[in-house]
């Protein structure tokens, strides 16, 4: 493939890019954030990049999907399911985020009932149809749709994923007499069993398409006019990479796609350096996320949900948000960002977040307006911060602002030193993010100490440190363009289709388990075949959902095979390992497993090498010293470094790392080397 492959990341700040040469020259932009229309921003920063050399693919994580649902500015779309099942969507799962809270309401349906609309039909769990599909019915709710003039249908029965007979005629009938309404149906977004995920996952992809499919359309319109016809491609939430078509039809899958790149990014990383255990710490401006990399594979999920407010590692306290069955990378996300404001309680006490300052007005040294102390003022006037700006100086900070906002906001009334209060919120903003990185490692039976903390983001490097010291960790890593990394992260992932089938058996008939699979196997083919792959090209992995007979949740069970002779032979003891390994016992011998679902991963191998073997670190203009704070020794004069500047030799801390996207902290008593690769290693 000959011409740059541009990744474009959007944070709440800036949007980052980063483009690779087929030669592996890597170049970076960052360019402010444009909230109100985001693809105005990538195409700035893609205007600086145009040059002699042409573009080839552009690849891009966003989160227009969950913005549009955290900010409830979705479609006005409307469901058609089965007689006697309209308020699955209000009922929900009966699950309780917060047990003893009886102010606690779950958020609205994203259809209101009106629109909640019934057909007469029955479809048994075997696929048997003991009831015709009703037209009256369904011409019924047609009519009632078309005069709400509604934008997008969820069509979800029950049993569908046994037999799509009623789904396809009433998706068949609501495209020919509301052509300009999007459609939604559940069997080709979630053929499984459980009608409240099903539902709710249907009714989300209803929700946002309008939304992401008008986006995606202005994205290549804007890209179009700057002269780029190269393939655009999303990362979807489960790491892998979709066509703007398949992302358009199904925009569930990239819900989570902005935080997903760059734990994908963090497994590439893993592979190549030979790294088991990695512990990904991604800070921005708002939020800190955590994710878990084993053996080069990112951990995942089998379902989420989005909308639910920030997740503090409480996993099995769902139920704030909306539910969405489908895989997608685990991440543990806390309010703790560069942006995230200190402020004091009505008690007194120090807290951090979850409020942000934003972009706009954004921390107080930014000069934009912004009166409320954040953890960026922190830093800066610790002397962490370069004074002279971020990004390259193109973003000058004033500290004398920050200083005064800290003073007036938190020393004074807790009568201590502006040094100790900024050092006391930088503390307690690290305890907050500890908690994200303890779920997806202490609370998965992992033993953090063994592993080492990757750490990238705006602000990740900062916090890095301090985090694995007070975690027991000993090794930390920054890769090269940290505050770019997640935008890095798309150049390195794979296309990839994620399909499941249920199979609800005891015993399974081998040879309609066969069939199944064989059909999978195919699907797979086909999509990676219009992606542009060979059958040469493509990686099939074949999973199993399971259960033992009379639980009511799964565990997904890799196959080493696609024999269902074997399979069948083997799924007990597959089984038995993965409960024991997740709950730490398994049921005795002859315990009935009930297989539930087959998954497949389809994924398409590129023709050359994403990853480089190495990315030489850009030399930047540093101030070579400044003095900086640190607890027990008071101000010290600290060296002031670029990556450039470090050698493969280790340099004793105290040290600041100074870089165009990120900064990274070396506190005294630790030492710092950059790698055969281009990684800042820390040892503590």
């Amino acid at each position: 493939m000959t011409g740059l492959r541009i990744g474009v990341d959007i944070g709440g700040t800036f949007t980052d890019l980063v483009a690779i040469a087929a030669d592996g020259t890597i170049t970076t932009v960052k360019t402010e954030s444009t909230p109100h229309d985001y693809s105005i921003g990538i195409a700035h920063g893609l205007e600086r990049l145009l040059g002699s050399e042409g573009i080839a693919e552009v690849l891009h994580a966003t989160t227009v999907g969950s913005n549009t649902i955290l900010e409830g500015k979705g479609a006005k779309t409307g469901l058609i399911t089965s007689a006697g099942f309209r308020d699955v969507l209000e009922i929900r799962d009966l699950r309780m985020p917060r047990l003893y809270d009886m102010h606690w309401t779950k958020p609205p349906a994203l259809v209101e009932r009106r629109l909640r609309l019934e057909v007469r039909e029955k479809v048994q769990f075997d696929g048997r149809i003991t009831t015709k599909l009703d037209r009256a019915s369904l011409d019924f709710c047609i009519a009632r749709l078309r005069q709400e003039r509604v934008a997008s249908v969820a069509v979800c029965l029950l049993h569908s994923y046994a037999n799509p007979a009623h789904e396809q005629e009433v998706a068949a009938a609501l495209r020919a007499a509301l052509p300009d309404v999007a459609v939604s149906v559940s069997h080709e977004i979630l053929p499984e069993i459980k009608e409240y995920p099903r539902t709710s996952t249907t009714v989300v992809n209803a929700y946002v398409q309008p939304v992401v499919r008008a986006y995606i359309t202005s994205l290549v319109a804007r890209l179009q006019a700057l002269g780029i016809t190269a393939p655009l491609h999303l990362m979807q939430s489960n790491g892998g990479l979709a066509s703007a078509t398949t992302a358009a039809d199904f925009p569930v899958r990239i819900i989570e796609s902005g935080p997903a790149a760059g734990v994908v990014g963090a497994g590439a990383m893993a592979k190549a350096l030979g790294e088991a255990q990695l512990v990904t710490f991604d800070m921005g401006g708002t939020t800190a996320k955590a994710g878990l990399v084993e053996n080069g594979e990112v951990l995942r999920s089998e379902a989420m949900e989005v909308g639910g407010g920030v997740l503090a590692g409480a996993r099995l306290l769902v139920g704030a948000g909306y539910m969405l069955k489908l895989p997608a990378i685990d991440l543990a996300e806390v309010g703790a960002g560069g942006g995230s404001i200190c402020h004091l309680d009505a008690a007194g006490a120090p807290k951090v977040g979850p409020r942000s300052a934003g972009a706009d007005p954004g921390p107080v040294c930014y000069g934009r307006g912004g009166s409320d102390p954040t953890i960026t003022d922190c830093n800066l006037v610790l002397g962490y911060l370069d004074p002279a700006g971020l990004a390259g100086g193109s973003l000058p900070l004033d500290r004398a602002a920050a200083e005064a906002a800290i003073r007036d906001r938190l020393a004074v009334p807790l009568g201590i030193t502006v040094e100790a209060a900024a050092h006391g919120m930088l503390r307690l903003a690290a305890s907050t993010m500890m908690r994200a990185i303890r779920a997806v490692s202490v609370e998965r039976g992992r033993d953090v100490r063994r592993a080492t903390l990757f750490a990238f983001g705006g602000n990740g490097p900062l916090f890095a440190a301090g985090i694995a010291a007070e975690l027991g960790m000993a090794r930390v890593l920054i890769p090269p363009m940290p505050g770019l990394f997640s935008a890095f992260g798309l150049l390195v992932a794979d296309t990839e289709h994620h399909l499941s089938r249920s199979i609800r058996a005891f015993g399974a008939d081998a040879t309609a388990l066969q069939s199944v699979i064989d059909g999978l196997r195919h699907e797979g083919l086909a999509l990676l075949r219009r992606d542009g792959f060979d059958a040469e090209a493509v990686h099939l992995s074949l999973g199993a959902k399971a259960r033992y007979a009379g639980q009511s949740s799964e565990i997904a069970v890799p196959l080493a095979t696609s024999e269902a002779k074997v399979i069948l032979a083997d799924l007990p003891e597959a089984f038995a390992r993965a409960h024991e390994a997740t709950y730490g016992f398994r049921a005795p011998p002859g315990e009935v497993v009930e297989l539930i679902d087959l998954t497949l991963i389809a994924r398409g191998i590129p023709g050359q090498p994403r990853m480089p073997a190495r990315i030489p670190a850009a030399t930047n203009a540093v101030p070579g010293a400044r003095d900086a704070w640190f607890a027990g020794a008071g101000w010290v004069a600290t060296r002031v470094v670029d990556r450039a500047g470090i050698g493969s030799q280790p340099i004793a801390g105290p040290l600041i790392i100074q870089e165009y996207d990120a900064t990274c902290l070396v506190p005294p008593g630790a030492t710092a080397f950059v790698d055969d690769f281009g990684n800042i290693e820390i040892r503590l």
